[in-house]
């Protein structure tokens, strides 16, 4: 008996969707240090993403598959030519964790409007403020609730029909943006495990005064370059800022006194799915099951295509990272200072190198192999990597931010890339100028 191809497609999207599920459950379960599956988080989203391989947009697919040949390559050159060691069955845990934290904000939709009814949205904010409102709503949420904040402004934006260039540069430029100065993104971990002697005020007295002049950029820039009068903007009124604000502040309580080993990204992780089952289960347990059977079976397997993106990325980041570990070796030191001179030369470099589709922690992570900083190059290192974190995602096509906003909203990370580099450009000038006064108060 031959399965009619309509119902054959939903049996693979129901059992894609499940597979998704399942990876999301094992990162949760790991927190509490229960791992039933070593590397099973990695196993049940490549699983869903390849039964979801051919569903994938054309433009998406290829992109992701010229991800996975060069990583793979890399890991097999490394392994092959160094010598270096490779735990090949690790290999597809690259940014499990982005992509878990990904699937659990998604749950963010069952939250309220139980009905399924629109309620109205009321009379948009327009022009340069309501321009403003989005970078300025991304930019203080997202320092907090990182790229969880981009999902619920932008989802919230898109209810009025699909975002404009505007929007979407005000939501990327927000959010990276926050990487100069909040001490609770990923770049500020990354950063504070590389150089465990940095002295944060001294990054926050110049990263915060540079984020402020970022949105400053971003703001006059697309006023001049686009028409935005009938552009849509995030409200800041107290009823558009309840969610995000009351999600961010669980996050803080989490983070500070229930569960402070967690870092913010796994909080988000757990939280977000919590909070939207909490909010269902009055209604009664048949209707919760109901509204996750369906969110499993539709909302997940749509996510084929950015799930697949930062799964490919993950592996080329893996591979590139593993083959120039094995080729430059640990002896090797590429500066014997490190002052004002070497991080602009380390910050354009890994700029340069995030525009050729690397993302920025790559840099970072293979310029601190190459150095041995001490005392107040620590902080100057910091900054240079928050810096380049910051300038990096905002115009590299290939990271978190764009790769996010390509496979949830439909737009090229390339066209992203192409619609950064003057403010790339010009917040790389602005940035050159804090390392040279940063350096000087050290």
């Amino acid at each position: 008996m031959t399965i009619p191809d309509s119902r054959a497609t939903t049996l693979r999207h129901a059992l894609a969707g499940t597979l998704i599920l399942l990876g999301l459950l094992l990162q949760v379960f790991s927190f509490a240090g229960f791992v039933p599956i070593p590397n099973g988080v990695g196993y049940a989203l490549w699983l869903g993403t390849l039964l979801l391989w051919r569903d994938i947009p054309r433009r998406t697919r290829w992109q992701a598959s010229a991800l996975v040949i060069i990583g793979l390559g890399s890991l097999l050159l490394a392994n092959w030519r160094y010598a270096a060691e490779v735990d090949w069955l690790a290999v597809t845990g690259g940014n499990t964790y982005v992509v878990a934290m990904l699937v659990g904000v998604s749950f963010i939709s069952l939250i309220g409007n139980r009905s399924g009814s629109k309620r109205s949205l009321g009379r948009p904010v327009t022009g340069r403020r309501g321009t403003l409102g989005t970078w300025l709503g991304v930019h203080l949420l997202g320092s907090i609730l990182n790229l969880s904040t981009v999902f619920m402004i932008g989802d919230r934006l898109a209810r009025r029909g699909p975002l404009s260039t505007p929007q979407l540069l005000a939501l990327n430029r927000g959010l990276s943006s926050a990487a100069l100065w909040s001490p609770f993104f990923a770049s500020m971990a990354v950063m504070m495990t590389l150089a465990p002697g940095m002295e944060y005020p001294y990054i926050l007295a110049t990263g915060l005064p540079l984020a402020l002049a970022s949105g400053m950029l971003a703001t006059l820039g697309l006023a001049r370059r686009f028409y935005l009068t009938d552009v849509a903007g995030f409200s800041l009124s107290p009823r558009s800022l309840l969610l995000p604000a009351a999600m961010a502040a669980l996050v803080m309580l989490f983070h500070f006194q229930l569960t402070p080993q967690l870092t913010i990204v796994s909080i988000i992780t757990f939280l977000l799915p919590g909070v939207a089952l909490a909010s269902n289960l009055p209604a009664g347990l048949r209707w919760t099951w109901r509204r996750v059977r369906q969110h499993s079976v539709t909302r997940l397997p749509a996510m084929r295509g950015e799930i697949a993106l930062f799964l490919s990325a993950g592996l080329l980041t893996l591979g590139l990272s593993t083959f120039v570990s094995a080729a430059t070796g640990s002896e090797w030191k590429l500066f014997t200072h490190f002052g004002s001179t070497q991080a602009v030369i380390s910050f354009l470099a890994i700029v340069t190198s995030a525009i050729a589709g690397l993302h920025p922690i790559i840099g970072v992570s293979v310029l601190a192999s190459m150095l041995e900083l001490h005392g107040s190059e620590q902080t100057l290192f910091a900054f240079t990597g928050l810096a380049s974190w910051s300038v990096g995602t905002a115009v590299g096509p290939l990271s978190g931010i764009n790769l996010s906003l390509q496979g949830r909203y439909g737009v090229s990370g390339y066209r992203m890339m192409r619609h950064n580099l003057g403010y790339a450009l010009v917040l790389s000038g602005l940035v050159v100028c804090a390392i040279l006064l940063l350096n000087r108060w050290l």
